[in-house]
């Protein structure tokens, strides 16, 4: 079963650019869609973005439309999240999701795994 590691959060002024990677170190990534989740404090997770197995479909929430780009290396066994134009409202937790059925994955937010989450926060 994939395992994912997530890494690049941190703290970022509004207006400023961070990417997320998440990576999975067991090489099973490639038979899976990919996705990107938040949870924001007290509210429940939302989906943000996802990224078929074969690359061929990408989705988007609306509030990150434009300004998010989600993208994915199979050789690296990484997908990454690409967040420019950051605003307060994005301040989350993040978390990478596979899923082997990527409509699933964005109608219903189920997946087979969950990374742990990194922390997003964007200063106003």
């Amino acid at each position: 079963q994939v395992q994912l590691v997530e890494s690049g959060g941190g703290v970022v002024q509004a207006g400023g650019s961070l990417r997320l990677s998440c990576t999975d170190p067991r090489r099973t990534f490639s038979r899976y869609s990919m996705g990107w989740f938040r949870q924001a404090p007290g509210k429940e997770r939302e989906f943000v973005a996802a990224r078929s197995w074969d690359g061929g479909s990408t989705y988007y929430a609306d509030s990150v439309m434009g300004r998010f780009t989600i993208s994915r290396d199979n050789a690296r066994n990484t997908v990454y999240l690409q967040m420019n134009s950051l605003k307060h409202e994005d301040t989350a937790v993040y978390y990478c999701a596979a899923a082997t059925d990527v409509i699933v994955l964005v109608t219903a937010g189920s997946a087979d795994t969950w990374g742990q989450g990194t922390q997003v926060t964007v200063s106003s």
